[in-house]
């Protein structure tokens, strides 16, 4: 059974993606918000009940995590993707992108090479840059749209560029590619081959549309020794606020050094709100996630065929997971305009081709977690000021 989604108009409350975008880079303030990875709906009714039950008993102490917080994520795994996990893989870090930094750091030493597959989400450069890693990228083949991996090149860079761990993006931000169990088992036989880690960041795994499976990397074979899975309850359910995250680590080695690093920072778990929150948003929100889904399949569909008409020559690559598409407008603007025409002429707020490292000069991100007449509005003002 699925539940009615209420949309919430965020302009106002302090919603990065809506308000003072010009303290973040951005042209001006009242641009129509497209960008940032949230989203406007109210998170599930489950959750939001809880949360007031929290807030009415009113003690705000110092809180042990429920049993249901681990309990829930594991049934959850085991139910909607087949992976079983175990309570003493599981450790906690305050989003995802803290937890491939704190990753990064344990699984590689100062100078070491560290993979990743253009273009993608932006964090993972950082992740690297910032710690005194050396980034290496191996682009992924983009083939009117569709993109798919360059494995010559990726074994390629790993033996000379002596990579020594590799993050994966499943699915696959921006492109919207959900990994096959072919291509994920390709890929880590070669890291296998050549003695890399892994990081699987598969924050947006619950996005499974047009029905595309995602496999969870842990499912893939025998590379528990050498794997770690990031994901969390944010994207899935609109909890970004909340921060927490899931690190599953189902090699005792690694998570050791992982347990030592946390002592060192002296970060050793979450607030009570937000494990209340993704217990039940695990326990009771899957009605909530199929109204996601449904929204996201119609928006994306809506696009597609607002750009088909009005801006024929705009390539949309297929959106399998996540809920956000991806534009290359290549054929009508060129690169050194892209953000004055995003922004000045079509007054949207869109995250660029250029940030995510790879070869997409003309790309934009748009984010569908939101209703049909933001889609719309946003079309419309592509179409009208780009032909």
């Amino acid at each position: 059974m699925s539940e009615q989604l209420v949309f919430r108009d965020r302009r106002g409350t302090n919603a990065v993606k809506w308000n003072s975008l010009s303290r973040i880079g951005f042209c001006r303030d009242d641009l129509l918000g497209m960008w940032v990875a949230d989203m406007d709906f109210a998170s599930p009714e489950c959750v939001r009940k809880a949360l007031r039950d929290a807030a009415e008993f009113g003690v705000f102490g110092y809180d042990f995590p429920p049993e249901a917080y681990n309990e829930a994520f594991i049934a959850w795994e085991k139910s909607h993707h087949g992976y079983e996990t175990s309570p003493e893989w599981l450790r906690f870090s305050p989003g995802v992108v803290t937890g491939f930094y704190w990753l990064v750091r344990l699984l590689s030493e100062p100078g070491d090479a560290v993979l990743i597959q253009t273009p993608v989400y932006y964090p993972f450069m950082s992740a690297v840059e910032d710690q005194g890693r050396r980034l290496v990228k191996s682009e992924l083949v983009n083939n009117g749209g569709v993109y798919s991996i360059d494995f010559e090149d990726f074994e390629r860079k790993i033996v000379t560029e002596n990579v020594r761990v590799f993050i994966l993006c499943s699915p696959h931000n921006p492109i919207g590619r959900i990994w096959t169990r072919e291509e994920l088992s390709e890929m880590f036989a070669i890291c296998r081959c050549h003695g890399v880690k892994i990081i699987s960041d598969e924050i947006h795994h619950d996005f499974e549309l047009f029905g595309h499976r995602h496999i969870p990397a842990g499912t893939v074979g025998d590379y528990d020794d050498m794997l770690v899975t990031v994901t969390a309850p944010s994207k899935t359910f609109n909890l970004a606020g909340l921060q927490n995250s899931f690190v599953i680590l189902p090699d005792s080695a690694i998570r050791e050094k992982f347990d030592a690093h946390v002592r060192e920072v002296h970060i050793n778990g979450g607030n009570s709100l937000g494990y209340i929150a993704a217990a039940a948003a695990y326990t009771g929100g899957a009605g909530w996630l199929r109204s996601i889904l449904r929204t996201v399949e119609e928006n994306d569909a809506l696009l597609r065929r607002r750009l088909a008409e009005g801006l024929p020559k705009a390539v949309i690559s297929p959106l399998e997971g996540t809920y956000l598409s991806w534009v290359d407008l290549g054929a009508y603007i060129a690169p050194e305009d892209m953000k004055k025409a995003m922004e000045d002429r079509c007054g949207l707020a869109l995250d660029y081709g250029s940030q995510f490292g790879g070869n997409a000069p003309c790309h934009i991100r748009i984010n569908l977690a939101t209703t049909a007449e933001i889609i719309n509005e946003a079309a419309t003002r592509l179409i009208e000021n780009l032909v």
